[in-house]
């Protein structure tokens, strides 16, 4: 069983669309996926509304400083998978939700308020490894990608995430209208009408890609064993 927590400091930066997208993912791989809906928002917990029983994620929702860890150790116990969407924001929630996590995804738009409020989140896991011996895997994931165009603050974006030896995910996640309109409607990608939601295909594979390259860097970085979806989960966090 992994735990995984998606945080940027600043709101906007495409965190909840990460975190449904490779929950839906793994869900269509077979995984047993929870998510714990900390976002003051809620986003997560409408499209579970709007859903309707066409998942078997298991969204908590309200999820507080106090709840935290009683629900990370109920959904050990029955997942495979347990995705934390935190607040947009600085909160004390950050450190204690990494504190149970065995990798923490940031996603970061291309622009320089996005790359602040992920700096924060990386400084937080720098300041652990270097003062307490507390190491936490973590990757970013480039959101909200203009698929046409490669802009001149997504190119600063990255150049300082380099120089930082921050490791980012080659799969960069899309803006897409699709994304948008599974948070309306509830579903999935693979429950959407192909005929009504433009560019449908190109959002499964790109989603896809997502999902599966976070596996990897999971089974490379965190020395996960993925299991048959249902079975046990092995993790041991790389030295």
């Amino acid at each position: 069983m992994a735990v995984i927590t998606f945080a940027n400091t600043k709101g906007g930066a495409g965190k909840t669309t990460a975190v449904l997208l490779l929950a839906t993912e793994l869900e269509r791989k077979g995984y047993r996926v929870t998510i714990l809906d900390a976002d003051p928002q809620y986003w997560i917990h409408r499209w579970f509304e709007a859903s309707r029983g066409r998942t078997t994620i298991n969204v908590i929702s309200y999820v507080t400083m106090t709840s935290l860890q009683r629900h990370v150790e109920e959904a050990r116990s029955r997942s495979d998978f347990v995705l934390i969407d935190l607040p947009g924001a600085r909160s004390p929630l950050l450190a204690k939700s990494v504190g149970f996590s065995d990798h923490v995804m940031i996603p970061i738009q291309g622009c320089a308020m996005d790359a602040q409020g992920g700096a924060h989140v990386i400084e937080l896991l720098q300041y652990l490894e270097e003062k307490g011996n507390i190491f936490i895997p973590f990757s970013v994931v480039l959101t909200r990608v203009n698929s046409m165009v490669t802009t001149r603050a997504m190119q600063v974006v990255k150049t300082l995430l380099a120089e930082r030896r921050v490791h980012v995910l080659d799969t960069p996640i899309i803006e897409r209208s699709a994304f948008r309109d599974i948070f309306d409607c509830g579903g999935t990608l693979y429950s959407a009408d192909p005929g009504r939601v433009s560019n449908l295909a190109k959002a499964r594979e790109n989603a896809s890609a997502f999902a599966n390259e976070v596996i990897e860097s999971l089974e490379t970085r965190v020395r996960f064993q993925i299991p048959t979806p249902g079975a046990a989960v092995s993790i041991r966090t790389a030295a």
